[in-house]
């Protein structure tokens, strides 16, 4: 059993006084604001995107005085608290997409008129590449870490509901069901949290900041506890540029992870897409008693050239895994609706055994390896400090398999103990509702193969952007063609 190393696959192991897994943004968002309703003096929020328009809560459980929009809530707090400052740092790519909103673009202009408001756009990446981290810290005692992003499109229950009055644009147009994760973390954890997200403010070009020190009780109130003093791995990519060395620690401890397994392999991911998580996922399939392992994807990328790109390459490797299946252990599977409307998984989870509990921003595709900025957190119970947590690891793996087959999460947990988790899927999800269905490989049209064999979307890193288009492709070490390793 290994666990983390600081320095080899990830980059700190700091203690969480607090530690919970947050599933869904309506959860994430009414945390969120209870939790910045408490802070003092500072609120770094680093995102992909941000939209200034969305609620965090509806209109009808405002009690507080509080808005619930989340622009004017911004505005609100700082009115409110004269020693607090908040940052707002955002991949400048994905802003400026959102500025043609002019909701967006008055409430920046707003905020960038105010003296304890600090707007940064990131620009310090490589060509094609994003800051895709989703990070906010409060007072450098308390964060959450996962793949949430604050702008539209987000907002859902776990119920998943057909048509839900809530799943609405600023607008007022609606959009599909929604799903995903983060996490929410205090004590000496969030400090290191704060750590990164002010190295990130000062590479954006901005001014260094000072931690803040003094820890207060920013927990949400109405948010349940987890886990109670527990070591907490944090794991990046970034991307090699002039200026800054390669972060590889989140490949990295997705191979070692997968590595590390004895009986299941969980996971949630937007994408799958990585060779290097494919090649370490058929090297397990090859054992005669290698895990069970369980992808949950949506059905289709977002996006019409992501489905193109990102869909094919996930046709064509999930082929060759099955080709290597001979014992049958691999299943990947989409959630849906009680109507058969798919539900859009954006979550990025990684749950080995009753061992690892992975949530962050990465997904299993190539460019969180090595071209984008990612981040994940990690509760490993082969740390000391984490013996005893494997119960509430296997029940949080449970609830997510329960929220997809919409069954009672004790009903799903002794199935999966009686038959095991592939075997308990498949008896669970044949039934009307909501549930998982297995994934069916796709035709696949020239344009849509030339697309993932040269990974126009989903690069290794900046190198690859500019290699031959003969040197690159989703099977060139099989095929013998040098590659990085």
């Amino acid at each position: 059993m290994s666990a983390p190393v600081p320095g080899e696959d990830c980059w700190r192991i700091a203690r969480a006084a607090q530690a919970s897994v947050i599933v869904d943004a309506d959860a994430y968002f009414r945390h969120a604001r209870a939790a910045m309703l408490k802070a003092k003096r500072r609120i770094m929020l680093i995102g992909w995107d941000f939209d200034a328009a969305i609620s965090l809560i509806r209109e009808d459980e405002a009690d507080d005085g509080a808005p619930v929009i989340i622009g004017d809530f911004i505005s609100w707090l700082v009115e409110q608290k004269p020693e607090l400052d908040i940052y707002l740092l955002r991949w400048d790519v994905g802003a400026m997409k959102s500025m043609v909103r002019p909701s967006n673009l008055f409430t920046t202009v707003k905020w960038m008129a105010h003296s304890r408001i600090h707007v940064k756009l990131d620009s310090h990446h490589p060509t094609a590449a994003s800051h895709h981290q989703k990070i906010v810290v409060i007072d450098d005692c308390f964060a959450f870490c996962g793949g949430i992003d604050m702008t539209g499109d987000r907002w859902d229950t776990r119920h998943h509901r057909d048509e839900d009055p809530g799943r609405k644009h600023p607008d007022g147009s609606p959009y599909g069901p929604w799903h995903d994760a983060t996490t929410a973390l205090q004590g000496d954890v969030a400090m290191a949290l704060g750590d990164h997200a002010r190295a990130r403010w000062k590479g954006a070009g901005a001014d260094p900041l000072e931690p803040i020190w003094g820890e207060h009780d920013c927990w949400p109130d109405a948010l349940p506890v987890q886990f109670r003093d527990v070591d907490v791995a944090i794991a990046r990519s970034a991307p090699e540029m002039e200026d800054q060395q390669p972060l590889i620690e989140i490949e990295r401890l997705y191979l070692n992870q997968i590595a590390s397994a004895k009986r299941t392999i969980y996971a949630e991911s937007q994408y799958f897409a990585s060779r290097r998580i494919a090649e370490a996922i058929a090297k397990r399939l090859g054992e005669e008693d290698g895990p069970e392992i369980v992808i949950v994807n949506p059905e289709r990328a977002d996006g019409w050239l992501e489905q193109q790109a990102m869909d094919t390459a996930r046709a064509r490797l999930v082929e060759a895994l099955r080709a290597l299946d001979t014992h049958g252990r691999l299943r990947i599977y989409h959630p849906f609706t009680t109507r058969g409307e798919a539900i859009y998984v954006h979550a990025k989870i990684l749950i080995v055994d009753d061992r690892v509990l992975r949530v962050g921003s990465s997904n299993m595709n190539n460019r969180s390896m090595r071209l984008d900025t990612e981040c994940d957190v990690t509760i490993d119970a082969a740390l000391p400090a984490n013996a005893g947590r494997e119960a509430a690891i296997l029940a949080i793996r449970d609830e997510l398999i329960a929220e997809h087959l919409d069954l009672p999460v004790e009903r799903v947990s002794a199935v999966i103990a009686e038959d095991g988790m592939i075997a308990a899927i498949e008896r669970l999800r044949d039934k009307p509702g909501r549930t998982l269905r297995p994934y069916v490989t796709p035709d696949i049209n020239d344009v849509q193969a030339w697309l993932a064999e040269n990974e126009v979307l989903d690069p290794e890193g900046p190198a690859e952007m500019f290699e031959p288009v003969t040197e690159r492709g989703l099977f060139r070490r099989m095929r013998g063609r040098p590659g990085r390793s």
